[in-house]
């Protein structure tokens, strides 16, 4: 059953993306997110069929497959700046929209008042996962208006993270409600994947609480201050100090190890196998919970 069924999203009424855009941008807005169970989820999604409209992308799909690398310096100031909560928290990541072929890089910063700033330039989906010299100079020049001394030149790739998202929107009120599921991490030839029975809820507006904040508390979800970057992080990498967000992930997260694939000489050739160069990494496939 894939995510939309499992949420119950045909439920709600469709809007486009330009709709949603219009009415809920929000490139300045403040985010809490709450990791959630599938059934409270659904409870949640059904509750706000009134008021929030789904992102429908045509043909009735109402979920897209994201594929996101995130960069960092070699001693994470990225990372570090957001577990040790500093005032002056960014992020820089390529992010493709994987059934559209759209692809953009990022950089989330903070402002005085703590609340998140995201700047986004298209790029061709061929660059996913690159800063090239165009992307180089959009991320310098946004993290030295936020005042952070980190240039692209200093950033490699370090985790790359996939997930299935659904968004929700309130047109009148401009917010908005993204559902995340089968979330999974990967740095080199580690995999952290979330238990496939939660969602990773995300509520972006402004700084009072949404109509979805309040469900949630009625229903006992409280927000909780982690990011997928820093999950995918703290989890990949052995020798990170350990810390609040690495204990809660470890209880709805696994974390495994894997063969490196062998060198193309060590293998019988299969032209079957030979990818094409301007291939696309593909989405994750969707799990099912075990009844």
């Amino acid at each position: 059953m894939t995510l939309a069924a499992r949420l119950g999203l045909a439920e709600l009424r469709g809007a486009t993306l330009a709709e949603v855009d219009a009415a809920a941008a929000l490139q300045h807005r403040v985010d809490r997110k709450y990791l959630v169970p599938l059934d409270r989820a659904r409870r949640l999604v059904a509750r706000l069929a009134d008021s929030h409209h789904v992102l429908d992308l045509g043909t009735g799909r109402r979920t897209t497959n994201y594929l996101s690398t995130y960069f960092d310096t070699p001693e994470l100031g990225s990372w570090r700046a957001h577990v040790q909560q500093r005032r002056r928290r960014w992020k820089v990541r390529t992010r493709l929209y994987a059934e559209d072929g759209l692809c953009r890089v990022e950089v989330k910063t903070k402002d005085g008042r703590g609340a998140t700033v995201k700047h986004a330039l298209p790029v061709p989906a061929a660059e996913y996962g690159e800063l090239n010299s165009r992307a180089a100079e959009f991320v310098d020049e946004v993290l030295d208006r936020a005042g952070v001394p980190v240039t692209a030149e200093a950033l490699s790739a370090a985790v790359e993270i996939r997930y299935v998202r659904a968004a929700l929107a309130d047109l009148g009120h401009g917010s908005r409600v993204t559902l995340d599921g089968t979330l999974g991490c990967r740095r080199d030839d580690r995999t952290a994947t979330l238990d496939p029975g939660h969602v990773l809820i995300e509520t972006k507006g402004g700084a009072r609480p949404a109509l979805a904040d309040r469900l949630l508390l009625g229903m006992g979800v409280r927000p909780v201050s982690l990011s997928k970057y820093v999950i995918g992080q703290a989890l990949l990498t052995p020798d990170l100090p350990d810390n609040d967000v690495r204990r809660l992930a470890r209880a709805h997260f696994t974390t495994e190890a894997h063969q490196p694939p062998r060198r193309a000489a060590d293998r019988a050739p299969h032209p079957a196998q030979a990818p094409h160069p301007a291939q696309l990494p593909a989405p994750l496939p969707e799990r099912t919970p075990a009844a």
